[in-house]
């Protein structure tokens, strides 16, 4: 937790410093209770760095392919030149992805995740998937992660303005 909490103040102090004005002193506190609500609903005060990433990635105002790649990195398995995506490793992704919706009520049953595994490995052959099938697999907007992609078009939509005159 101590880690996570070293990172999240370093991160709001760069961001401070690209936004001046914009970043709210107490982010990294809120920030921190949010994913001790998602990931440590025990009270162990242990979050996996790798569901906090997760989190931030989704949550970050990034592209959706950049999230798309950096879920991917964060959870292959290095397999000599490439990297793959097992279906361990995206039962993992999409589990802690999952904690998003859910701490507002709206997650998906096990059984959710378990069909958009066998939809992503569909016709696969081998244990794990390249880079390529996994982003392909990400864009055809899973049911299972419909929520990030509906947030992410509604927060790129908050920037646009038109000239146009409403009555």
């Amino acid at each position: 937790m101590q880690q996570i909490s070293r990172m999240l103040m370093k991160l709001f102090q760069r961001a401070k410093l690209e936004k001046p004005g914009q970043v709210d002193p107490r982010a990294a506190g809120f920030t921190l209770s949010l994913l001790v609500a998602m990931y440590d609903r025990s009270g162990r005060g242990y979050v996996k760095t790798r569901s906090a990433a997760a989190a931030l990635i989704s949550l970050s105002g990034d592209t959706l392919l950049a999230k798309y790649r950096a879920f991917f990195h964060f959870y292959a398995v290095p397999d000599g030149k490439a990297a793959l995506i097992t279906r361990s490793a995206l039962r993992s992704l999409l589990t802690d992805l999952n904690q998003i919706p859910a701490i507002v009520g709206e997650g998906c049953t096990l059984s959710c995740v378990e069909i958009a595994i066998h939809d992503c490995f569909h016709g696969v052959r081998n244990a794990a998937i390249v880079e390529e099938k996994f982003l392909s697999w990400l864009r055809s907007e899973p049911a299972v992660l419909l929520w990030l992609p509906t947030c992410y078009r509604l927060s790129a939509t908050e920037m646009v303005s038109h000239q146009a005159r409403c009555r």
